[in-house]
């Protein structure tokens, strides 16, 4: 049984494509592995005998041989981007040269990229809306334009890129995401201003929300109250001045706005398990 961490990723072709409903979207199956990235909507795609809609930023991951339909308006395409890949296969790959068989015709591929048992890519999703994680769906693209914009070590650059999303992927699919728009936004903010410290009225405001359902909503989706998102947003934030600056203890703690250092010095100690001093000494023993 491999494991996912053991890919070894070939990107054979990218291709951005606009489907009109023409007769070449009919049930098929294509012979490596294919991942459509749609940015449009709506649609419907058929994978197994199973519909599903398609909105913009859903992905599509479909294995060798599994049969699929594009289900479009000819009134209404749909852009995507494609890439074609082989999973475990570097050496040989198929994905340069993926063939389709088309219904009525019987699907019997004669060559398909390699496929073998690994539990954790059978867990991701054969369709996935990337619109809550902007960071996937914006590497996936820059992968898709990579492919015809690089002129030297292209299949390196594409493998690594393609192996480091993929692991992305899974974990995103596996972790609980905050996942409604209005607290992605915030959290976003946040995560580039720690140090601002702003009371947490703001932040319900910023979302247009009332104080009751803000915070029921903050909880739901991060798993932490808003005081304690911003605490280890801090801790996170002193934990990389410790460790990537010369600023004195006492200078960090004005930064994150404390009063002095005494107060910071006790959260940091509760948080980490050892004082600031202790800590950036010997990082590894915090946490």
């Amino acid at each position: 049984m491999k494991r996912l961490n053991e890919l070894t990723p070939h990107v054979g072709d990218s291709m951005y494509y606009l489907y009109d409903g023409s007769s070449n979207e009919k049930l098929r199956v294509c012979s490596v592995y294919a991942l459509h990235l749609f940015t449009g909507g709506p649609g419907e795609m058929e994978i197994n005998g199973v519909r599903y809609p398609i909105e913009n930023r859903t992905l599509i991951f479909l294995k060798p041989g599994e049969p699929h339909a594009f289900h479009i308006t000819p009134g209404q395409p749909l852009p995507s981007y494609n890439l074609y890949v082989d999973l475990w296969d570097a050496g040989s790959p198929s994905s340069a040269n993926r063939t389709f068989i088309y219904a009525p015709e019987p699907f019997e591929l004669r060559d398909t990229a390699l496929i073998f048992p690994c539990e954790e890519l059978d867990s991701l999703p054969s369709v996935c809306s990337l619109q809550p994680y902007p960071e996937l769906y914006e590497a996936f693209v820059s992968m898709a334009k990579l492919y015809h914009h690089a002129a030297f070590y292209r299949t390196e650059m594409l493998g690594s890129l393609f192996y480091a999303w993929m692991l992305n992927w899974y974990n995103t699919v596996h972790t609980h995401q905050p996942t409604d728009y209005r607290i992605v936004r915030l959290l976003a903010h946040l995560n580039d201003h720690p140090e601002q410290r702003e009371p947490v009225e703001t932040w319900w405001t910023f979302c247009g929300l009332k104080r009751t359902y803000f915070h029921a909503l903050f909880l739901r989706e991060t798993g932490l109250t808003p005081k304690a998102y911003q605490h280890k947003l801090l801790m996170r934030r002193a934990s990389n001045l410790l460790l990537e600056t010369e600023l004195t203890v006492t200078a960090i703690a004005e930064r994150l706005g404390y009063p002095s250092i005494h107060p910071f010095s006790r959260h940091f100690s509760a948080y980490y398990g050892v004082s600031p001093k202790q800590y950036r000494l010997h990082p590894q023993t915090g946490g």
